[in-house]
């Protein structure tokens, strides 16, 4: 199976379970997300919602390009990705607090994925970046919208977008994006950090989460990542992003 989903004690953990694959997003991982997002709306036991990747290598390496790069026209593109732009907007405002536990490398709509949640640990040595410039694209599921939303210094957010290179995990821990880096298992890590937040009641956590999605509606987020999705969906189109991807492919099959 594409993804994995488990809770124990509170803590809901969603894997995406594509591992020989850099655990990349396909359609089956989207129903996932979809599964595990109703599944948190249904039922109050819920406390946290934790974002992995299967083994040690990756997160996520976001979009599978063996199965979109078969989309060619604008409109093709962004049925794609509003589609998974919707569900990282549902992710995004859940009421639990969302927890991204990045074990690996978190590439291009793998670094929206965790820019999307709440808060954001991982594994020194790891890499993360918004990859998407060099495909000839831009963020592609609302993650630049989030990035903006994080509380980073404008310049520094704005610098990793363009950059469109992987950060090692203790620049971005300097820069704010990343909460915690650790050096332990995935598991203690998640533990030590959850500690002190299972002790408060869970209303509470949903009250907090409310005055940030409340100020969000007002802003008109929704809004704003779809344009962000209306825009990529236009570069999507262009040769340019076809031959980046080409030749992006081609290297793949030739290692």
């Amino acid at each position: 199976m594409a993804y994995l989903m488990t809770k124990e004690d509170g803590v809901l953990t969603f894997t995406i379970n594509r591992e020989d694959k850099h655990n990349a997003i396909n359609s089956e991982v989207m129903e996932g997300f979809k599964e595990v997002i109703t599944y948190v709306k249904n039922h109050d036991d819920v406390r946290f919602l934790v974002i992995t990747g299967a083994g040690e290598k990756s997160f996520c390496s976001g979009g599978d390009l063996a199965e979109f790069h078969s989309l060619h026209t604008e409109d093709e593109a962004f049925g794609m990705l509003s589609k998974m732009g919707n569900i990282l907007y549902e992710l995004a405002t859940l009421p639990v607090p969302t927890i991204a536990l990045i074990n690996g490398t978190a590439v291009g709509g793998g670094c929206e994925i965790a820019t999307a949640c709440d808060f954001r640990l991982m594994k020194r040595g790891k890499k993360a970046g918004f990859i998407q410039g060099t495909l000839a694209i831009t963020s592609g599921w609302g993650g630049g919208t989030y990035l903006f939303e994080r509380g980073l210094r404008h310049d520094r957010a704005l610098k990793m977008l363009v950059d469109a290179k992987p950060y090692d995990a203790d620049l971005l821990y300097d820069i704010g994006w990343a909460m915690r880096v650790y050096d332990g298992t995935n598991e203690e890590a998640l533990a030590e950090f959850i500690e002190h937040m299972r002790n408060i009641h869970p209303s509470v956590h949903q009250a907090y989460k409310e005055i940030e999605l409340r100020k969000w509606r007002e802003r008109n987020m929704y809004g704003r990542v779809m344009e962000e999705i209306r825009l990529c969906a236009k570069l999507w189109e262009h040769d340019a992003h076809h031959e980046a991807v080409n030749n992006f492919l081609t290297k793949k099959a030739k290692k």
